[in-house]
């Protein structure tokens, strides 16, 4: 039995986690595994509630991805109406998709992870978070907090509520209209909201020298990509087909139906962590490793369909092989230039007339007794399944949560972080760090509204074979 060190809980994440480190007899690392120690249940207490309360519901199931859960599960509810939902609908939908991408990308790379990037993985503790980037950047601060303000307006200004707005997502449709007056106050927000990104993306591109160590060491290794794509394989997060690749960049899977994911996902489960573990079924399990979210999303997309989020892919698709980008740090600049897409976006959507209009809900009721709503949330591809008896009663939920997906990969990477960088025989807060953030990278969300700002206590032990404590330390 080998020795162990143990960090719980992991910091700057949305929801509990710990990461435990297995060492060898020399102190080596032998093995790091991410577990997940909240539970929370949602798919068993959805049961026996009528299927017009699920977007009500599943939006709880978190306080950050609340509207990516709500149109997941409005679509999964127009599929067992089955109906086509209005055009007007379908847009005002997307735009609050955006307002959802906007404001979680920005919290992630602002607030969660640039106090690694800008301040430094060995830099003071006590200032390592967003407390002390406000101290020592304070522009940068408030940029973040500015552009993440900009995507919670929009939610706001549909949905009447900056988070869980479930009252006005409805299945067949949304509940009223955008006016001209609520258009025109993003509108006037937005090129601030621009300017902030570009700064980002130029600040983080020269950085890249500085950041070679990372963009190399940090989860760098080939696997499979997974999520949403166009017809014609442009980037997509409303809807689309399943588009798949190989870790040379190959099509293996294109245009596959969202329904039919239990043909080709299969979820594991391991008795050290409530989070499952979903697998590439063609590979078999533990070998169906694949990755979900901003980094997949560019890997698999043909083009953006926005020019300058176009011009941007480009550049990012040069740090990889064979357009391939591997490397879990590079996330961070993944989610920038979604952010940037997601902002030309919104203006592309505003500029369609049709996004004032009134036509907004398709009326009907129970019409097929099981339904499928999957959207590309921030962190990856959401999907929820339900089914019903014949008085529309939920009696079976599967929700495969986008975190839940990256699963895989989670100990794929901080395994290999903690390979190069953790000495088992005397432990050193930075080190520790280091595996830390390899975590923040993949930016998980993993329970309901908690946000841990980087004070949280964190507590380090290490043991021997024999249950002796070797060494500690603490923080918080």
């Amino acid at each position: 039995m080998s020795d162990e060190i143990v960090i719980n809980p992991v910091t700057r994440i949305e929801g509990h986690a710990k990461v435990t480190i297995h060492l060898a007899d020399d102190g080596t690392v032998q093995e790091a595994r991410f577990h997940v120690t909240d539970f929370r249940g949602f798919e068993k207490f959805c049961d026996g509630r009528p299927f017009y309360e699920m977007p009500a519901i599943t939006s709880r199931i978190c306080g950050i991805c609340s509207a990516s859960h709500l149109l997941a599960s409005a679509k999964a509810c127009d599929d067992m109406l089955a109906v086509s939902i209005p055009r007007t609908a379908v847009l005002l939908r997307r735009l609050m998709h955006m307002g959802q991408i906007i404001q979680s990308h920005a919290l992630s790379f602002f607030h969660l992870s640039s106090p690694d990037i800008i301040l430094g993985l060995n830099s003071d503790l006590s200032k390592r978070n967003l407390f002390g980037l406000v101290e020592k950047y304070p522009e940068l601060a408030r940029q973040g907090i500015r552009l993440r303000q900009f995507g919670q307006v929009i939610i706001e200004s549909l949905g009447g509520k900056r988070i869980h707005a479930s009252d006005w997502v409805l299945p067949g449709g949304v509940r009223s209209p955008f006016s001209k007056d609520k258009l025109e106050r993003i509108l006037t927000r937005l090129p601030e909201a621009m300017e902030i990104t570009l700064k980002a993306i130029s600040m983080f591109r020269n950085s890249l020298n500085d950041l070679s160590e990372e963009i190399e060491n940090f989860g760098n290794f080939p696997t499979y990509f997974m999520g949403l794509v166009t017809p014609d394989g442009g980037l997509e997060h409303y809807d689309g087909r399943i588009r798949i690749i190989d870790p040379e960049g190959k099509i293996v899977a294109d245009q596959l139906d969202p329904k039919k994911y239990l043909e080709y996902i299969g979820e594991a489960t391991e008795s050290w962590s409530y989070m499952k573990f979903p697998y590439y079924k063609p590979l078999g399990y533990p070998y169906g490793v694949y990755r979900v979210g901003p980094l997949a999303r560019l890997n698999i997309a043909s083009y953006c369909g926005a020019p300058l989020a176009d011009q941007e892919l480009k550049e990012f698709k040069k740090l990889g092989k064979n357009s391939v980008v591997h490397s879990t740090f590079l996330y961070h600049y993944a989610r920038l230039v979604e952010l940037l897409f997601c902002l030309e976006r919104v203006k592309q959507l505003f500029e369609d007339p049709e996004i004032l209009g009134n036509d907004i809900q398709a009326k009907a009721f129970l019409n097929r007794r099981e339904g499928f709503g999957i959207i590309e949330a921030p962190r990856g591809t959401l999907f929820h399944h339900y089914r019903a008896n014949g008085e529309g009663i939920i009696t079976w939920v599967n929700l495969v949560i986008a975190t839940v997906h990256n699963n895989l990969a989670f100990n794929k990477a901080i395994t290999q972080v903690a390979k190069r960088y953790v000495d088992g025989r005397k432990l050193n807060e930075g080190m520790l760090n280091r595996v830390e953030a390899m975590v923040r990278a993949f930016d998980p969300c993993l329970s309901c509204a908690t946000h841990a700002w980087g004070d949280m206590p964190l507590r380090i032990y290490l043991y021997n074979s024999e249950g002796r404590l070797l060494d500690e330390m603490s923080h918080g």
